[in-house]
């Protein structure tokens, strides 16, 4: 019975009023979750550590190279984007493997589809890079 009552209160209330808190607060509050995704993926993620590693040796090289500003932040903005790439999917099978660890045909379809946006990504890398330092 309660548990009914307090779905329809949240149903009733807004967004924003579930959230807690705004302004400034919410800002700082989000850092720091966001700061805790990163270093739980630097810690428990073997691909984010190895991108991780990428970035670290490819955006110095970037710095280094004579190419225009444009192609510079070119080449850095997609070799961050793997890193962007990889936090969704482990975040996408992080959610699958809370709901169920059994075997599902749809948990397979996620999963694969958070593997290929990281491929396409890392070809985007390889291409891009390839064609400007070429």
């Amino acid at each position: 019975m309660l548990q009914n009552k307090l779905q329809v209160e949240v149903r009733s209330s807004d967004a924003t009023s579930l959230k807690g808190k705004g302004g400034l607060k919410r800002i700082i509050l989000a850092m720091g979750y966001s700061m805790d995704g990163l270093l739980v993926a630097s810690f428990e993620e073997a691909a984010f550590r190895q991108l991780l590693l990428l970035n670290i040796v490819l955006i110095p090289i970037a710095c280094l190279l004579e190419i225009t500003p444009a192609e510079r932040a070119i080449l850095i903005m997609v070799t961050v984007l793997t890193l962007i790439v990889e936090l969704l999917n482990t975040a996408i099978e992080t959610a699958i493997d809370r709901i169920s660890l059994d075997l599902h045909p749809l948990s397979k379809q996620a999963k694969d589809m958070g593997s290929a946006a990281q491929m396409l990504s890392l070809i985007l890398v390889t291409v891009i890079w390839l064609v400007i330092c070429i």
